[in-house]
């Protein structure tokens, strides 16, 4: 296989939004419990889902890590997408689910759990866009992953022909048993085939037993798997006690180290992080399944599924792991070779793509309403900000006066000191803060309110002092900026000036301002001489 691949695993799978919940015990029928408090409100949001897990694991320790399949463009989705940002995991995924998927996990004192799943868009990904849309991504990888578990069978084989197809090895995770998987996720015999298509196939103890009527050890359930489906490998995970696997000449069991167990949500999952880890090293199997365990081991001592925090997460499984040396590769959180750029950019792509699913075009005709009632009465338009919506603000009344409707900057910060005299009563200031509590920008609407203007806020909050104080308020908001760190203004800025320039669309259409009204006010230029022509 070719080693200029760019990215070590790709996965497709559930990404899921766990909400935990700390309870004394597991409750039976018809008994009530009282729940713990884990984060200060009873229930604890976490970045979830066996797939993004087991990836998650893989690019704390070092792996190029990709994800794609389906996800809704909701609150939850952008929670997750977010969290595979932070951990530089690529990701190919398409926003058309009905939802993105949550779980409901109780966890108890022992750490044992029961999880509740709402599956949302990952049941819903069809395999027939598997060929159509993701292909490419897959073939980008040196080895795929995928699941039993929400994914539907359809789905995984699919993805799984075509890494065959490419010469990609595949691993499949057999997280659920097939009693749960059949009907749920699909047939038998669709089944039978995604396990006969994996070249390694990871079972929890408990779904091999059903595969496997009559064997009960791990080692066991491990070599008639394999045998069953002519796999190059089956390991077996058995909780605490570590895994078996069965490998061509290599066959044994692989105590786990002990741990102080907090939670085992995802403790399989990132198992089978570190076993990603340890294919690419080319670790011996006793190698390799001393740092699954170590992986498996650290996540049960805490909290949550997933390692947002890589280098904690790094620290512990090293600590675990007791095998050959392992020099693990640097955290790729940070893209190279202008994948950062992109990053970027499709944050902005989604952002804005949610802003105009959200966007209430009631909104901006009582917008334009409220600048036709303001020039009717000779009242003029300015537009303020403050910091990055400053420069906003300057585009917006450069563009708002092209298209036929004056409009004049009003310096933020400057209003309080005297600039504010060229607002009058009845005129209309817009203002854009993306937090709507900008102090100065505040002081700023106040003096103009006093002056009797009127405001119409962009904003991306619109529980937010500006948004309270305006008379018309255009919703500006984004939950992710984009770049590595998160906070510099991007997708908000992006967000403030189109709909800025939606509702200077608006105004121009209602005008019914023509090319040479255009030409009159641009003379100059390719524009001026394509408004000149038409």
């Amino acid at each position: 296989m070719s080693r200029d691949r760019d990215l070590d695993v790709v996965g497709i799978g559930s990404m899921v939004v766990d909400r935990i919940v700390r309870v004394p015990r597991i409750l039976a029928a018809d008994e009530k419990g009282i729940v713990r408090d884990p984060a200060g409100s009873g229930v604890g949001e976490f970045v979830g889902g066996v797939v993004l897990n087991h990836l998650g694991w893989a690019a704390a320790l070092g792996l190029r890590c990709g994800i794609f399949g389906r996800q809704a463009d909701d609150a939850e989705g952008r929670f997750l997408r977010a969290a595979m940002d932070e951990l530089g995991i690529q990701r190919d995924i398409v926003l058309d689910g009905s939802a993105s998927s949550v779980a409901q996990i109780f966890v108890d004192d022992a750490g044992d759990r029961a999880i509740y799943m709402a599956p949302g868009a990952t049941s819903e990904t069809g395999a027939e866009r598997i060929e159509s849309r993701h292909a490419d991504f897959i073939r980008r990888a040196r080895r795929l992953t995928t699941e039993v578990s929400q994914l539907p069978l359809a789905a995984a084989h699919a993805a799984l022909r075509v890494a065959r197809e490419a010469g990609i090895p595949t691993l499949v995770d057999l997280d659920v048993p097939p009693s749960d998987a059949v009907p749920g996720l699909g047939d038998a015999e669709t089944l039978e085939a995604v396990l006969a298509a994996a070249d390694l196939i990871k079972p929890s103890k408990a779904a091999a037993r059903e595969l496997c009527p009559g064997v009960d050890d791990a080692l066991g359930l491990a070599r008639a798997l394999r045998e069953r489906f002519d796999a190059d490998a089956v390991v077996v995970t058995d909780g605490a006690a570590g895994c078996a696997v069965s490998a061509g000449s290599f066959e044994a069991c692989i105590p786990a180290r002990p741990v102080k167990v907090v939670d085992t949500t995802g403790a399989g999952d990132a198992f089978l992080g570190g076993l990603l880890v340890a294919l690419e090293a080319g670790l011996t199997w006793p190698d390799a399944a001393a740092l699954a365990n170590a992986c498996g081991g650290a996540c049960a001592e805490r909290l949550g599924a997933f390692p947002t925090d890589a280098e904690a997460a790094r620290v512990r499984v090293m600590e675990l792991y007791k095998g050959a040396p392992l020099e693990l590769a640097p955290l790729a959180t940070r893209a190279s070779g202008g994948e950062a750029a992109l990053r970027a950019l499709d944050v902005a792509v989604e952002e804005l793509a949610a802003l105009r699913r959200r966007s209430d075009p009631a909104a901006f005709a009582r917008a334009a309403e409220l600048v036709h009632r303001s020039e009717a009465g000779g009242g003029r338009v300015h537009v303020t900000g403050v910091g990055k919506p400053e420069h906003v603000a300057h585009y917006a009344a450069s563009l708002l006066s092209s298209t036929g409707t004056p409009a004049s900057f009003l310096h933020g910060t400057e209003a309080v000191h005297g600039s504010a005299g060229q607002v009058r009563s009845g005129d209309v200031v817009i203002s854009i803060s993306n937090s709507g509590e900008t102090p100065e920008l505040r002081a700023a609407v106040e003096c103009v309110r006093g002056l009797g203007a009127r405001v119409l806020a962009i904003t991306g909050r619109l529980d937010s002092w500006l948004a309270d104080a305006a008379d018309v308020v255009l919703e500006a908001g984004v939950a992710r900026e984009g770049g590595g760190l998160g906070l510099a203004p991007r997708a908000s800025v992006a967000a403030e000036v189109l709909v800025a320039a939606a509702l200077a669309a608006l105004l121009e259409e209602e005008r019914e301002f023509s090319s040479a009204d255009y030409h009159a006010r641009h003379p100059s230029g390719e524009l001026g001489r394509r408004s000149k022509s038409s």
